[in-house]
Order: C-alpha cells, then sequence, then structure tokens
C-alpha cells in the first residue's frame, strides 16, 4: 500500500492515540483538539483523522482510492470494537460524523456531515431491533439534509426553510418535538427535494462514507472556502484534514442534549462556567441559531428571566461532568475554552474545545485573573488577548438616558453601535462599502454572510444564543450581536421589519446594545468608556515585554494628550500641514506661494512663523521631556492653492492684483500626478524660505519654553520624501545654516536632531549614503506602499477588492503592509542604514504601524519604534509585545537547531 496515500490515518480512540495540539498543521486543529482530549482521558467518542496529505491525494485523483478505502474500513473495525456497534449492520449500527478543519478554526465554513451510514434499510433493520423510530427517523433526515448540503451543494436553506413550512403547517413551535411519523414523512419530503435537484443518495454505507470523505477533502478549494481564506488571513497551502468519529447522540431520549460551555462568562470574563444547551438536540442546532437554547447554570437561568429548565437541575450528574472537564481544559491549555458536548442518555460526551471567544473587557479580565490564580504567566496573558479587540474598549458606549426598548433579545457580543436597518447581506455589504452605517438584521445568520458582517456596525438576529455562527464572528470581529430577539419577524416583499409591537422601514435607523440585549428605535447618544484596571494591568505587563517603543502621530494639543493617556512614549509625527489647512495659516501660505513681491512675502514669513511657533510650543508643552517628530510641509505645492473662482478672487484681492494673474500662476503650479511631484523635500529646495520659516519656529519655541523654566520636548525635525544622498545633504546644510543664524540672532544654540522620512524605493537603495546624513529614518509605508507597488491610495478603492476578491492579493496593502514587497524595503534600508550608522534610529509611523499583523512585520525588520494614531496606542502596545514574544520563541527555536 502507498503510505503517502494511506499509511498517515491517526487515531483518537481508548486503545490508541496518534498525536495532539501540536499537530494541528497534519491533523487540522479538529483532529489535533480530539487527539490531545483523548491523550487526557477525558470523554471524547472514538474515532480517526485522515492528515492534510491523505485529503490532498483524494482531492487531486476525485475519488477515494481502493487502498485508502481498505485502511479506512480498517480504521472502521477499530471503531466498531470500541462501541460494540457495526457500521452499516442491521443491530446497533454504528453511524459516523464527518468533519472537515485546517489548522485554524473557521467557523461554520469547513463541511461537516452527521449521522453518515444510515439509510431506510439500517431503520428498517434497527426497528426490528427495538430501537426508538422518532430517533432514528431524526437521524436519518438530519443526515439527508447534510449530504444534500455536503455532496450535492444544496443551500442549508433549502431544507431550512422546507423544515418551517412542515412545523408551520403542523401548527408546532420550532421547540416542539415532532413524532416518528412525522419525522419519517419530513425525511421523504427531503429525498424529494434532492431527487427534484438531480440528486441520489446511496443507501450502502461505505458508498455514503466515500462520497462525503471525497466532498470534504475537495471542498478546501472550494469557492466558499477560498472567500473565507481570504478573509480570515489563512494560507492556501495550510490544506484541510477530515476526521471521522463514531457519532454519539443528543436527540436519542429526553435524557439526551447537546450544547456550548465557556469557561469563564464571555461578556465580562469572571470565572464562571456559562453556556447554553437543547435538549433532545444534535449537531448545529445550537451554533446555526435554528433553536434558541436554554441556560447551562440555574444563576444563568435565574439572571435571563427564563422558565426553561438549567442544565445543573436536570441533568445534574451529566453537568457535574462537564464541570470537571472545563477545569481540567482551561488548567491543560492555560487559556479560557470553548466545548461543545453531547450528552446521550445521561453520559456526557466532549466533542470540541477551542480557546474562547471573549468580549474586549472579558478578555482582559480572564488574561489578568488566570495570571493571579497561577494558571499562567505574564507572557501568556498578553499572547491572549488579540489587540484587535482593544480597540472597542476605547470608543464611545451607549447612553441610555431612559429610552425604552423595542425589544430584547440576548447581549451575544458586547458594546453599542447604531445604523440603518438592512435586511440583506450584500445590500448591507454595498451600503456599508460606501460609507454607510448597517444594522444587519436577519433570522439567523450563516458562513455565507460573513463578507458582509466584517463591515456593517452590528448584528441582530431573531434566532440562536451566545454561542450561534452570529455572536461568535461579531465577538471575533469586535462588533456588537443581539441574537435570540424572537419578537422580529421580518417582511422581505413589504420592506419592514416587526419588532415588537411597532414596524421599522428598511434603512431607518435603529441602535442595538450588545451587553444588555436591547434594541431601540432610532440613533442613541453615547459616553466614552472608563478603562478597567485589568487594562492597564495587562498593558503594563506589555511594556515590560516589548522592545518597540511607541509613539503616536499627534497634530493638536488634544491630540497629545490623549496620547498620553493611552501610554505614548512621544510624538513619532507631527505633520505641520494639519496645522495649517482649514486655517488662517492657509491663506498666508497661499500669499508666500503666490506673492511676486518680496517684501510682502517676507511679512508673511513673519506672521507665518508666529502662528506655526503658537502651533510648537503648544504641543511641547504638553509633550515635556518626551520626543517629538516635527515632519515639514509634505504635501504637493498645489493642495495649498486656491481653487475655486470665489477663493482666487479672495487671494488676488489681498495681493491687489488682478484675478487672471492668480489663476494663472495657480494653473502653472498644477501637477498631473502631484503625489510623485512637487512635495516634501522638493517644496523645501524650491522655496527654502519655507524651511527657515519652519525651523525658526521649532527653534524660537523650545527656547521659549526653556526662559520659562519649563521642561522643553526633545526636537526631532523630519524631512519628507528624501529621493537621494545629496538631497539629504542639502537638507542639512540648510538646518544648520538656519540653526547657526538662529544663534547668533538668540544667543540659543538650538539642540534638535534631524532625520527624513523613507517612502521611496530610491531611498531604500540608498540608505546607507542617506543615514551619513540623518540620526534617524521614519518610514512612510502609506507612500512606500504606494511607490513601491504602483497604488495610489487615493483611487485603488475603484479596484482594489477586485483583487482581494479573486485572491490576487491577501490582504489590503494599506491595511496590512505587504510582506513580500515592501517589508523587504523596509529591511534592506534598516541595514544598509545601520551598516553606515550604527546608532541610526528606525521607526515606523504610516497607518500600519497601528495594525498587529504590520507590527509583527516590522518588528522583524529591526525597527526601534513605531508610531500610531492616539487612539491606537494602547493596541500597539499590546502588539509589540506579542510580536516580541513570537521573535524570542523564533530564537530560542532557532538556536536549538
Amino acid at each position: 500500500m502507498d503510505e503517502t496515500a494511506a499509511g498517515d490515518i491517526r487515531f483518537f480512540c481508548a486503545r490508541r492515540v496518534d498525536g495532539g495540539a501540536e499537530d494541528a498543521a497534519t491533523l487540522g486543529h479538529k483532529g489535533a483538539n480530539l487527539a490531545e482530549m483523548a491523550r487526557l482521558g477525558l470523554p471524547v467518542p472514538p474515532g480517526f483523522t485522515l492528515p492534510v496529505s491523505l485529503c490532498r491525494t483524494i482531492a487531486a485523483r476525485g475519488e477515494v482510492p481502493a487502498e485508502v478505502m481498505a485502511r479506512i474500513e480498517e480504521a472502521i473495525g477499530l471503531l466498531e470494537e470500541e462501541t460494540g456497534a457495526r457500521f452499516g449492520g442491521p443491530e446497533r449500527p454504528l453511524l459516523l460524523a464527518v468533519r472537515a478543519s485546517t489548522r485554524r478554526a473557521l467557523p461554520g465554513l469547513l463541511p461537516a456531515a452527521l449521522n453518515v451510514g444510515i439509510s431506510r434499510p439500517v431503520i428498517e433493520a434497527a426497528l426490528a431491533a427495538g430501537d426508538e423510530a422518532a430517533f432514528l427517523w431524526d437521524c436519518y433526515r438530519r443526515f439527508l439534509h447534510g449530504y444534500g448540503h455536503v455532496v450535492l451543494g444544496l443551500p442549508h436553506e433549502t431544507f431550512e426553510y422546507e423544515l418551517e413550512d412542515f412545523r408551520e403547517a403542523l401548527g408546532r413551535a420550532p421547540d416542539a418535538p415532532l413524532n416518528a411519523g412525522q419525522l419519517e414523512e419530513l425525511a421523504g419530503r427531503y429525498e424529494e427535494l434532492i431527487a427534484e435537484a438531480g440528486g441520489e443518495v446511496p443507501e450502502e454505507p461505505r458508498d455514503q462514507l466515500g462520497a462525503v470523505l471525497l466532498a470534504a477533502a475537495r471542498a478546501w478549494d472550494g469557492p466558499r472556502v477560498r472567500d473565507a481564506r481570504r478573509l480570515y488571513g489563512v494560507p492556501e497551502d495550510w490544506g484541510a484534514a477530515v476526521s471521522v468519529q463514531a457519532m454519539v447522540f443528543g436527540n436519542r431520549d429526553i435524557d439526551s442534549a447537546s450544547g456550548v460551555a465557556v469557561s469563564r462568562d464571555p461578556a465580562s470574563g469572571e470565572k464562571t462556567l456559562s453556556g447554553e444547551y437543547l435538549p433532545r438536540a444534535q449537531g448545529e442546532d445550537i451554533v446555526a441559531g435554528l433553536r434558541t437554547p436554554w441556560p447551562i447554570t440555574e444563576e444563568e437561568r435565574r439572571r435571563s428571566g427564563l422558565d426553561t429548565p438549567s442544565m445543573e437541575l436536570s441533568m445534574p450528574e451529566a453537568f457535574a461532568a462537564l464541570l470537571k472537564a472545563v477545569v481540567a481544559l482551561e488548567r491543560h491549555y492555560r487559556r479560557p475554552q470553548n466545548i461543545e458536548f453531547v450528552v446521550e442518555s445521561g453520559r456526557l460526551w466532549l466533542l470540541q474545545a477551542l480557546p474562547a471567544r471573549l468580549g474586549p473587557e472579558a478578555a482582559l479580565r480572564a488574561a489578568v485573573e488566570m495570571v493571579r490564580e497561577g494558571l499562567i504567566a505574564r507572557e501568556d496573558a498578553v499572547r491572549m488577548v488579540d489587540p484587535y479587540q482593544l480597540e472597542k474598549l476605547l470608543h464611545p458606549v451607549l447612553e441610555r438616558a431612559g429610552a425604552r426598548a423595542l425589544a430584547r433579545g440576548i447581549g451575544a457580543s458586547p458594546g453599542a453601535a447604531s445604523g440603518e436597518l438592512v435586511i440583506d447581506a450584500e445590500e448591507a455589504r454595498r451600503l456599508a462599502a460606501a460609507g454607510r452605517s448597517v444594522i444587519l438584521v436577519r433570522p439567523e445568520t450563516t458562513p455565507e454572510d460573513i463578507p458582509a458582517l466584517q463591515s456593517v456596525r452590528g448584528i441582530l438576529t431573531a434566532r440562536g444564543g451566545m454561542t450561534s455562527h452570529a455572536a461568535v464572528i461579531a465577538r471575533g470581529l469586535g462588533i456588537p450581536c443581539v441574537a435570540g430577539a424572537g419578537v422580529i419577524e421580518i417582511d422581505t416583499a413589504a420592506g419592514e421589519v416587526r419588532i415588537g409591537e411597532q414596524v421599522v422601514r428598511l434603512n431607518e435607523w435603529i441602535t442595538i446594545d450588545g451587553a444588555s440585549g436591547e434594541v431601540f428605535r432610532g440613533r442613541m447618544p453615547t459616553r466614552q468608556p472608563v478603562l478597567s484596571t485589568h487594562f492597564h494591568t495587562l498593558l503594563e505587563w506589555a511594556d515590560a515585554i516589548r522592545t518597540l517603543k511607541v509613539r503616536a502621530n499627534a497634530d493638536t494639543p488634544r491630540e497629545a494628550e490623549v496620547a498620553l493617556e493611552f501610554g505614548a512614549e512621544g510624538i513619532g509625527l507631527c505633520r505641520t500641514e494639519h496645522m495649517v489647512f482649514g486655517t488662517e495659516r492657509l491663506v498666508l501660505l497661499q500669499e508666500l506661494i503666490l506673492s511676486t513681491d518680496p517684501t510682502h512675502r517676507r511679512d508673511v514669513l513673519k506672521r507665518l512663523e508666529a502662528a506655526q511657533g503658537e502651533d510648537f510650543r503648544a504641543i511641547f508643552s504638553v509633550m515635556a521631556g518626551k520626543p517629538v517628530t516635527i515632519r515639514l510641509l509634505d504635501p504637493p505645492v498645489h493642495e495649498f492653492l486656491p481653487r475655486s473662482e470665489a477663493e482666487i478672487g479672495e487671494v488676488a484681492k489681498r495681493l491687489m492684483v488682478p484675478p487672471e494673474r492668480i489663476r494663472a500662476r495657480v494653473n502653472a503650479l498644477m501637477e498631473y500626478n502631484p503625489m510623485l511631484g512637487h512635495r516634501g523635500a522638493r517644496l523645501m529646495m524650491t522655496l527654502p524660505a519655507l524651511l527657515s520659516m519652519q525651523a525658526r519656529a521649532m527653534f524660537e519655541a523650545m527656547r521659549a519654553l526653556k526662559e520659562e523654566g519649563r521642561a522643553p520636548s526633545r526636537l526631532e525635525i523630519m524631512v519628507p520624501f528624501i529621493m537621494s544622498a545629496a538631497e539629504m545633504a542639502r537638507m542639512e546644510a540648510m538646518f544648520a545654516e538656519a540653526a547657526e543664524a538662529f544663534a547668533r540672532e538668540t544667543g540659543a544654540r538650538p539642540e534638535f536632531t534631524l532625520g527624513c522620512m523613507i517612502e521611496l524605493p530610491s531611498a531604500c537603495m540608498n540608505a546607507d549614503a542617506i543615514a551619513r546624513h540623518a540620526a534617524f529614518f521614519s518610514f512612510g509605508t502609506n507612500d512606500l506602499t504606494q511607490t513601491v507597488l504602483g497604488l495610489s491610495r487615493d483611487d485603488a478603492g475603484r479596484f482594489l477588492h477586485v483583487y482581494l476578491e479573486e485572491g490576487l492579493l491577501a490582504r489590503d496593502p494599506f491595511v496590512t503592509l505587504d510582506e513580500e514587497a515592501v517589508a523587504p524595503f523596509i529591511n534592506m534600508a534598516v541595514r544598509k542604514g545601520r551598516s553606515a550608522r550604527a546608532d541610526l534610529v528606525t521607526s515606523a509611523c504610516g497607518e500600519h504601524a497601528g495594525d498587529p499583523r504590520s507590527i509583527r512585520l516590522l518588528a522583524a525588520c529591526g525597527l526601534d519604534a513605531i508610531s500610531c494614531s492616539p487612539y491606537r496606542v494602547p493596541i500597539a502596545r499590546l502588539a509589540a509585545a506579542q510580536a516580541a514574544l513570537e521573535m524570542r520563541k523564533r530564537e530560542k527555536k532557532d538556536a536549538q537547531g
């Protein structure tokens, strides 16, 4: 037998366990997790996993090869020995669950088929052996649903709508059980749906298994999974493994149930078991949000006000076993756990354990408290929290002001949001792309909705709970979600939604509170959140770990104050043009550029110097003692010029010249490609008076603070858009001359450091020569991305989505730094710059410096610091610490060979 094709089957049984958590790359996260739990002695239904390599072979051949099927049948024999059941047997039939997974969880996106091996002949034999008819027909109709979707490609909704229509015709509520006759009739309808679609379901169990395995192996390259890979940033070469497991039945009898438990409260992070269960349920009933589940604990039941029994009281023995397993799993994995389980006739079985997706504040609390409980180290706590989640804690939350809610559901993902009510996922995605605020309202969400979920402000569903698909995705994305608001009725034809007693039209505004579960009509006011002690504690631990300094991009005293509040170590980018636009300073700058009168220009320069000096002094005062990097005026000349006839007329009036002269001058200065034109250092070369003015304004602001006995900032001056060493040398000479002139006039020699912004490939290529004239480099990653990739960030939005959808780009390069093209330029510039100047300080100040994925790349390039917007400083602090831990791990691994 070909070992590559069939020899790698791995088991997780009582008799044999192959692999564990470290094998996720080979076995997928599900197969590795099942093996790990089995190794721990936890109650896991026996099974085996076809690893990624074997699944690739099956997908490539377009069939399960005979030699592979023979090995699979041997593996099934081991399951038969352990369970006492037989695959396709007349008595105690062994049914199988088939689930695909990759090395990281992609909720609901890789296929799963349950009850494989059941058929009408199998049911007849089992009935003769005394099995309950309702249970068997329920398993069969569920199998038909899974087979129809996974193998034949029919949408889930085909079967779900049929079930809803069937129940409605019977007058049965979603939670009311169906009897054997009704379930048999429903299974017949499912068979008809499959036949009408041109499909066929084999009766032979081994044929069923072969078809399901082939479909699961091929799903990795299917269009839906390709889209999901792009969304989650999952590499194509990861591949998927397929786990085959003996079924356990949460739908067997009144002592059976399926559920999901979380070891810490997902909303608060409190160390208390949380979760939901459904009696007589199986598989996707809870996570799909098709039924509103019941609380696991009695405390949750009391808090929710539900009159349904808790698992704690209705199934005390299974609950006690679950509690014990949860403690063991959290202690073993050293992270809060999300656990899927089944109770079959009173016996607990574990199907999966994954790191729990907690709300932002809950994640912080859990991380800090687990350190204090002695379960993990501080480094583990820093690794545990997703930096992207922190941003949700830094923005306004709902201000109720006595408002009355339209409805209340389950607060499934914390936060508050207002937006236009939209019921179609594609419409929601379109409106959000156009810059509109959207709340997506659905009966329940499906994996097909994921592209829309990442762009909306919030999600509201009629069905589901804390562990439904919508809730899990929303918490992962950090957006508010209210689930299980059963009073919602969606009328697609009428274009309206009934919420409680009121009707809300499409595109009307609603507000949701993902913490309380409340839904309000219209927009609601918000207030700033109060950051917890857990937030500050974790970031203090992160600061002790990280090697990258974190500064902020700030152009006003208020932004500087916010930056300090969030822990910035200085200002890494102060954009002086932001001090000009929208103020009287712009008028002065226009006069300077357009005037031909030397006397008038000198007067304008003095006024500009005084105004800029006020700006600098205010920022230096706030940042006392900390470094402040001031960037010289950077935008193209034409961005400062008057545009409308009215503006041209005003400038002409002030300069006392005819408007046509100003219009001609403006036209002469306009550029076809301004972002590569007359800007940055080039502007200073042609208008050296601007450089002198800005230099004097900075020097005077520093001198004035010193004379007042106040600690000034450490001044760093950055020249933007440097192209060559000769250009930087000229800038160095011009600043030396300006400093010498200031010292002669005032008797105070200015103290400053001169550096440059690296935004062009030529600057990266000549970094060693440039470094001889620059004490620091700050990479402007936004413009560097434009110039390396040849993409205009102002225009690329018109077509970039096509590149992302087609997989031509893994991520938006203006959101996450391009690893293959842009990062190597940064790495080269750092290396070359330091070869010429050992003490060269390097940093990045583009938007990428606030993106955790990009920060990992920037850290790997050897930068000393990053600078981002003030509200992203906490994110950068945590991400920088995680990058440092990742680099330590890599260095340790390299040292071990």
